[in-house]
């Protein structure tokens, strides 16, 4: 089963707009316990943390996007959303969706490329 799915992903412009969904294969019950974040890799590069939104919601931003990007989940349909203003083109990557069960139990999705490019 496919625990982690994203979406979203595409070519924009510098200084245009995404926004990423990640479904979560989880109750909504289930997923309200669930820390989620979402994370990038750009090619010869390690994977950086982009923004982490906890079951009780406290958001932690990579240095790099804080300002431009905001992160939020909707337990309702166990999904979180990663919104990404003024993009750049150091913003190009793929961006991975993480799920962090309270029994330590961590899932990744397959990730979803994101382009910035004029």
């Amino acid at each position: 089963q496919v625990q982690v799915v994203e979406s979203g992903g595409g070519e924009v412009q510098p200084g245009g707009s995404l926004r990423l969904s990640c479904s979560a294969s989880e109750s909504a019950l289930y997923f309200s316990v669930v820390t989620m974040g979402w994370y990038r890799q750009a090619p010869g590069k390690e994977r950086e943390l982009v923004a982490r939104i906890t079951d009780g919601g406290l958001i932690e931003y990579g240095d790099a996007v804080k300002g431009r990007f905001t992160v939020s989940r909707d337990n309702t349909k166990s999904t979180i959303y990663l919104q990404m203003n003024n993009l750049e083109p150091s913003d190009t990557a793929v961006y991975y969706c993480k799920k962090e069960r309270p029994s330590g139990q961590i899932f990744w999705g397959q990730g979803t490329q994101v382009t910035v490019t004029s």
